[in-house]
């Protein structure tokens, strides 16, 4: 098997035209990647892939003068050029750099190599997710699969990247991830794309006169003493070109063949072919939208036939920093060293319910559960011990338990007659207020004067006062609505975006009953479990410390501002408007099948919804901007009178 490195150059460079001939140390940036890519253990060989264009002579001048083998394809059609390379160097296993990346680190190109042997996978990295600095990025894959990739990626993006069909298509081509052992480093800019980062890369190196590149952690070192370096070229964004990029694929065809085969199998063995009532075939049209994802990428998720989307589902809303966030994914890393699920309570309970404390205004206590049943359930019980009283009043959908369940349409089966008669939905006329134990209500539901008069009819009744802010906690403030409009309740609950993804919610209330908990049965196996416990922390610091909820609320207010009359533009004011708070920007329908119609032709156009904007920290400009074109697509189509290719969804979401 030969290995061969291939580092991609060419003068062209938009920002930072001849980047690659720049002198760093002495020497062109090419130089160092070329030097880099020799040293590596397990190369075999290594060719410089340029360009035809005349102004790529100057490339292969320099390969000739420096004996360097190099061959030269297509500028605009990138992956070609790899193909070309790769026949001509007779090449089994390829490994890509480009020549901006005039730091790369010899051991990290070795590690990737040597991860795809091991692992004996056909694609490896470390640059997904990444955590190695910018400018360390290396991609390691078989003759097969770039083979696959140039007969079959016909996108933009794919033609240009080179790896970008392998990275989407992770459910045919396998892969591996080669992780830094040093936290932190995701955030740092060593590329060379900018005349900011060429003055980094030259003020950096001036502490170098080697004859081989320093290691990644030599230029740390330095950056560890020279702090101020970083503000040369921290402004600037990582692989902003390449997600611009990525709105040149809009009219991309989409395939699900492999999602109806994994549905199918699914159905043999899993009722429904999901876990999850809103994640089912029942959400989307048949045939015509994934059912199947396999990986997620900041505010992208990818399904099993290799489509991407801009995720605006995200998991039905936990997912509130994006996939792979770095800062949860290594809190993650770090508490799975030292264990998941103890013998005794951990310090981490502690840590997590004094920062809940410190945000939500009715959490003077805490207890932690899995999902969001849990702690409503708990909630309910507990008001029913403190009151000695039996009655709920439900405003909203509180969970999957029988109490919740009773009051919902059609959803009754299984549960016991005298079960549903002590369960009302908040419009239902209680004559006997005495019973009533508590009121549970989802708080975006109501204005904040009705809150009011909600609290006050429940204080003077001696009724618990529940907000399920399973949903609205975290994202519309990190202390919930309680947290804006003022009126505090006396239990609430939270969970969704607690943990970024990791399985974990809280009950929280005044002391005077949540004192009271041991007196009930309430406790699980796994309501300490550790990795939720080190997510939610990492997650609720960094919702602190990058002002999340603002941000949240500026691109919901921002996205409202740009459909609201794309909307009436289109002629669709009655079939469809959006409503709730801005952070989730819900949409209303007229009729499913409209509802049916709009999720078909925004997975056509590259966005996953459902029925509202579950927007991320990850979802920056670019990913608007295609959630504003396909909002544009998919009310034209509709207003054209767009038929509905599949059928009719069957479910009503839930969470």
């Amino acid at each position: 098997m030969k290995t061969v490195a291939i580092c991609q150059a060419r003068m062209g460079s938009t920002r930072l035209p001849g980047k690659v001939l720049k002198r760093i140390m002495g020497k062109p940036a090419i130089h160092w990647v070329v030097t880099a890519a020799r040293a590596a253990i397990g190369v075999d060989d290594v060719v410089v892939a340029t360009t035809t264009n005349k102004s790529d002579d100057a490339i292969v001048q320099w390969c000739e003068a420096n004996r360097e083998n190099y061959y030269r394809g297509s500028e605009t059609d990138v992956l070609s050029r790899y193909v070309g390379a790769v026949e001509e160097a007779g090449a089994d296993v390829i490994i890509r750099l480009t020549c901006d990346c005039p730091f790369l680190d010899s051991r990290v190109i070795s590690e990737v190599v040597q991860l795809r042997k091991t692992m004996d996978v056909q694609y490896a990295t470390n640059t997904d997710p990444p955590t190695y600095p910018d400018g360390l990025d290396v991609e390691v894959f078989t003759k097969a699969a770039l083979q696959l990739a140039d007969k079959e990626a016909t996108r933009p993006s794919d033609r240009d990247t080179v790896t970008r069909f392998m990275v989407r298509n992770r459910q045919r081509i396998s892969g591996a991830n080669l992780t830094c052992p040093i936290p932190g480093l995701v955030s740092e800019r060593w590329v060379l794309d900018s005349p900011e980062d060429y003055e980094f890369l030259k003020q950096v190196s001036r502490n170098f006169n080697w004859p081989y590149s320093p290691s990644y952690l030599q230029i740390l070192q330095v950056l560890e003493q020279e702090p101020s370096l970083r503000l040369l070229n921290s402004h600037l964004s990582r692989n902003e070109r390449f997600y611009d990029g990525m709105l040149a694929d809009m009219d991309t065809k989409r395939s699900y063949s492999t999602s109806k085969k994994m549905l199918a199998e699914a159905e043999e063995l899993i009722p429904l072919g999901a876990q999850t009532f809103s994640k089912s075939k029942l959400m989307f049209p048949e045939g015509v939208t994934p059912l199947f994802l396999s990986h997620g990428d900041g505010g992208y998720c990818y399904d099993v036939d290799g489509n991407d989307y801009v995720d605006l589902v995200g998991g039905l809303l936990p997912n509130i920093l994006g996939y792979r966030d770095p800062d949860v994914d290594q809190s993650i890393r770090n508490q799975l060293d030292r264990g998941i699920s103890f013998s005794l309570a951990t310090h981490l309970e502690t840590e997590l319910a004094s920062r809940l404390r410190r945000h939500i205004p009715s959490a003077e206590m805490i207890r932690f559960g899995k999902n969001g049943s849990d702690v409503t359930t708990a909630a309910v019980r507990l008001a029913r011990h403190v009151t000695g009283r039996d009655k709920v009043i439900v405003g909203g959908y509180h969970g999957w338990h029988d109490w919740s369940m009773s009051v919902a349409p059609d959803r009754g089966a299984g549960i016991p007659l005298h079960i549903q008669d002590l369960s009302y939905r908040f419009i239902d006329d209680v004559s006997d207020k005495t019973s009533i134990a508590a009121y549970i209500i989802e708080p975006e539901f109501f204005t904040a004067e009705q809150l009011e008069t909600i609290r006050h009819d429940c204080a003077d009744r001696g009724i618990v006062l529940i907000f399920d802010e399973i949903i609205t906690g975290f994202r519309c403030g990190i202390g919930g609505l309680q947290s804006v409009t003022g009126v505090t309740p006396d239990l609430s609950t939270f969970g969704k975006a607690m943990g970024n993804g990791m399985p974990i919610s809280a009950l929280v209330g005044k002391k005077k009953f949540m004192s009271r908990m041991p007196e009930i049965s309430y406790s699980g196996t796994f309501f300490g479990e550790a990795l939720s416990l080190a997510a939610s922390i990492a997650t609720i610091d960094k919702l602190e410390r990058e002002k999340v909820p603002a941000y949240l609320n500026f691109i919901g207010r921002y996205l409202r501002s740009e459909i609201m009359p794309k909307i009436s533009e289109h002629n669709m004011i009655g079939r469809i408007e959006l409503y709730g708070p801005v952070e989730l920007n819900r949409i209303r329908f007229d009729t499913k099948e409209t509802q049916s119609i709009f999720i078909q032709e925004m997975a056509k156009n590259g966005v996953l919804i459902i029925g509202s904007h579950n927007t991320c920290f990850a979802h920056k400009k670019p990913e608007l901007e295609k959630v504003l074109q396909a909002w544009d697509k998919t009310l034209h189509a509709m207003s054209k009178g767009q038929e509905l290719e599949g059928g009719v969804i069957q479910g009503k979401a839930v969470r």
